[in-house]
C-alpha cells in the first residue's frame, strides 16, 4: 500500500493531489469477472471536510477529463476543466464543500489503466488491461471514499460520461448519495454514439504506430490516429450553429482557396489543433478503454430493462440537466431519466437550457446554468444541514 498526502488533514481550505494503491489482497472485482490488483486511484481535493463529514462533494469527469477539475492542470498549464463551476464563491463552492475528483480507472493521469505496470510481466498492461465498465469506475470511486472515511456524499455531479457515473452512483449506492446532478447525459449509450466511438477506435488502431496496442514497448506512439479520433469526437461536442458562428466558411490565413489539401478553412485548422494538442495529454489505449466503458453503459439492463427499478425507493434529490442544442445526449434522453425517477417516486427536478453551444455547454459560460445549479445545490445544502452559504 502506498499513499502520499492525506487530503483530510492537508487540504484545509486549499487543494491537494494524491494517489493511493490498494494492495493485491484488496482487489477490485470487475463486471467482466476479472480482478484488478493492485489498484491505484489518483485524485484531487479542494476545500475542507467538515467535522461531521457531511459536505463531501464528488465530481465525476467526462471521457477526456481527469481529476484536475479546478486549479491549474499540470500538463497543459491551463485552468481545470470545470473552473467556471468549482471554486471559492462559485456554484460548487470550495469554501463550503469538500470537493473530490478522481481520475477514472482506465485513465492515464495516475489511476490504474493500460499505461500502468502489469505486476505479472513488469511491463505496461497495454491491451492486457481488463475491459472496464462505468459500474467498475464507480466501484473504484466507492473504494476511494471508504479509504478516506467518507460514508456519505452530499452531492455527486458530472456531465456526459460523468453524468453516467452520477446515475450509477444513485443506483448502486443510493444510501450514500444525498443529492445528484446528472448533466447532459443518458441512462444508456445510443447506437449513434457507439458508432462515433467506433470510428475513433478504428482511427487509433489503423495507425501503424499503434502496434496492436503494444506501442510503449515498441517505442512508437499512434499520435495521428488518436488525433483523428479526437477530431471526430470534438465535432459531436459542438452544434452546427456553434460551428457556423465560430468559423462559417472563413479561410485560414489565406485570401483564396489553395487547391491543395492544406487547412483551407478555419474549421479545419481548429480541428487539427484540437487533435494535436489532445495527444500531448491523453493515451491512445485509455481512449479505447474509456469509450468502450461508455458504450457498455445501459443502466436499465441491470434492472430487467426497467429504468425506474434502478431508482426504486431512492431518497436522493435529483436535478437532471440538458441543453437544447446537444445532439450527442439530446433532451429526450434526459426526459427518459426524469420519467423513470418520477415512476420510482424520487425527488426530481428537470431543467433544459436554451443554448446553441451543443454538448460542451456544460463546460462553458452559460449564466442561467450557473444560477440554476447554484439554487439546487444551496437548497440541498440547507436540507442536509450544512448551513448557509458564506
Amino acid at each position: 500500500m502506498s499513499t502520499q498526502i492525506h487530503p483530510l488533514t492537508s487540504a484545509k481550505g486549499g487543494e491537494a493531489g494524491e494517489t493511493h494503491t490498494f494492495p493485491a489482497d484488496k482487489p477490485l472485482t470487475l463486471d467482466s469477472g476479472e480482478r484488478l490488483a493492485p489498484l491505484t486511484i489518483a485524485w484531487k481535493t479542494f476545500g475542507t471536510l467538515n467535522a461531521d463529514r457531511s459536505n463531501a462533494f464528488l465530481i465525476c469527469h467526462a471521457l477526456t477529463g481527469d481529476q484536475y477539475v479546478a486549479g491549474t492542470h499540470p500538463v497543459t498549464g491551463k485552468p481545470g476543466w470545470w473552473s467556471s463551476m468549482v471554486g471559492p464563491g462559485l456554484p460548487i463552492d470550495t469554501n463550503r464543500f469538500f470537493v473530490i475528483c478522481a481520475n477514472v480507472i482506465g485513465g492515464c493521469l495516475g489511476s490504474s489503466g493500460p499505461m500502468s505496470t502489469n505486476p505479472e510481466t513488469g511491463s505496461q498492461y497495454g491491451l492486457s488491461f481488463p475491459v472496464i465498465t462505468v459500474r467498475d469506475m464507480v466501484r473504484a470511486q466507492a473504494m476511494l471514499l471508504d479509504h478516506l472515511g467518507i460514508e456519505t456524499l452530499f452531492c455527486v455531479a458530472g456531465g456526459s460520461m460523468g453524468g453516467m457515473h452520477v446515475l450509477q452512483w444513485a443506483a448502486s449506492y443510493p444510501e450514500r448519495v444525498f443529492a445528484a446532478l446528472p448533466i447532459a447525459t443518458a441512462a444508456r449509450h445510443s447506437a449513434q454514439n457507439i458508432a462515433f466511438h467506433e470510428v475513433g477506435r478504428q482511427a487509433i488502431m489503423a495507425d501503424p504506430e499503434w502496434n496492436g496496442g503494444d506501442y510503449a514497448a515498441k517505442g512508437t506512439n499512434p499520435r495521428k490516429g488518436l488525433a483523428v479520433a479526437r477530431m471526430a469526437a470534438h465535432i459531436t461536442y459542438l452544434s452546427e450553429a456553434a460551428l457556423h458562428r465560430k468559423f462559417g466558411r472563413n479561410l485560414q490565413d489565406r485570401a483564396a482557396l489553395s487547391y491543395k489539401f492544406d487547412a483551407d478553412f478555419q474549421v479545419e485548422s481548429y480541428l487539427r489543433h484540437q487533435g494535436m494538442t489532445f495527444v500531448d495529454r491523453f493515451d491512445a489505449n485509455s481512449y479505447l478503454y474509456i469509450t468502450r466503458a461508455m458504450d457498455y453503459f445501459d443502466l436499465a439492463a441491470d434492472f430487467g430493462g426497467v429504468l425506474a427499478q434502478a431508482f426504486k425507493g431512492a431518497k436522493t434529490r435529483f436535478c437532471v440537466v440538458s441543453f437544447t442544442s446537444d445532439w450527442l445526449f439530446p433532451t429526450v434522453e434526459g426526459k427518459k431519466i426524469v420519467h423513470a425517477l418520477n415512476a420510482a417516486g424520487a425527488n426530481v427536478s428537470f431543467v433544459e437550457f436554451e443554448t446553441d453551444k451543443g454538448h460542451d455547454a456544460f463546460l462553458l459560460d452559460v449564466p442561467e446554468m450557473f444560477q440554476t445549479l447554484r439554487g439546487f445545490i444551496d437548497a440541498a445544502a440547507v436540507a442536509r444541514g450544512i448551513g448557509s452559504k458564506r
